[in-house]
């Protein structure tokens, strides 16, 4: 059965013991910075599901009436596979960027120019954003967030890539076929690589 980061994610933090729903979205929001934002109904939502799959199992309640779950021998081997099994991530080509450039390409009435500069600003925007969260991150205490804060940046680098390449293709394309296109913008961006490697000044987000 195929199942979500969220379901996995919440399983996981059952690996250093028992925990009760609330306690899961806090340590969710540690270890991710956030990055999942969930609500307390999608906390418990899911950890139902957990609970019906026989993933975890209650284990009675804690001093405060909360009723505290822990990771069964089912959820240990089923946790124990999905770390194991790469991410095939199939919904990639889906993206409503993909589809929007796709669709404008073949659109007369689009300004394919217009949409891939759009984008390109708006990227290199959050670019900035992660960059400077990932400068003020303390390696020794925030080391998921920064990971998650490198992948971000690596897939807008890639995504500011590919819009460099469609706008060569639209002017190759244009050209050939006699219609005027403008020239490729210069991003002016580094890879993230770059400031990834930069030392990290400590802090907090």
């Amino acid at each position: 059965m195929r199942r979500g980061a969220v379901h996995w994610g919440l399983l996981a933090l059952f690996s250093d013991g028992p925990k009760y729903g609330y306690q899961l979205r806090t340590e969710l929001d540690t270890r991710t910075g956030g990055m999942w934002a969930l609500n307390v109904g999608q906390i418990y939502t899911t950890l139902e599901r957990l609970h019906r799959d026989g993933l975890v199992d209650s284990v009675g309640q804690n001093d405060e009436g909360r009723t505290v779950y822990a990771m069964t021998e089912q959820g240990q081997a089923a946790l124990a596979e999905w770390f194991a099994t790469p991410v095939t991530n199939t919904d990639r080509s889906r993206s409503e960027l993909a589809i929007k450039l796709a669709i404008a390409v073949t659109t007369p009435q689009a300004d394919v120019a217009g949409i891939v500069q759009a984008q390109r600003v708006e990227s290199m925007r959050q670019m900035r954003d992660h960059t400077d969260l990932r400068r003020r991150a303390d390696p020794a205490k925030e080391l998921a967030w920064i990971l998650l804060l490198d992948h971000l940046m690596f897939a807008l680098d890639s995504e500011l890539r590919w819009l460099d390449h469609i706008e060569a293709t639209v002017l190759r394309h244009r050209s050939s076929s006699g219609s005027p296109a403008p020239a490729p913008a210069d991003r002016g961006w580094g890879a993230p690589v770059e400031a990834a490697e930069q030392p990290s000044a400590g802090g907090t987000r």
